[in-house]
């Protein structure tokens, strides 16, 4: 299992980690994504990376990602 955080405060809306990783990323009516701690498994891990990636803030830290 690994840990997704997102540091919502500062957060831009720029909707790039949606764009990118939509099964992983929701976003509410400003482009904020909807949470600020989730736990997922494997199966989203990719989507997960590559949304932090694109992030043009680093707001989203993934915890337990042991390529990392």
């Amino acid at each position: 299992m690994v840990r997704i955080i997102v540091d919502k405060d500062r957060g831009g809306g720029h909707a790039q980690c949606a764009a990118n990783a939509p099964d992983m990323f929701e976003l509410d009516d400003l482009c904020s994504i909807t949470f600020s701690e989730r736990t997922i498994g494997n199966s989203l891990l990719e989507q997960a990376c590559r949304g932090a990636r694109v992030c043009p803030e680093r707001i989203i830290t993934i915890e337990g990602d042991e390529r990392a």
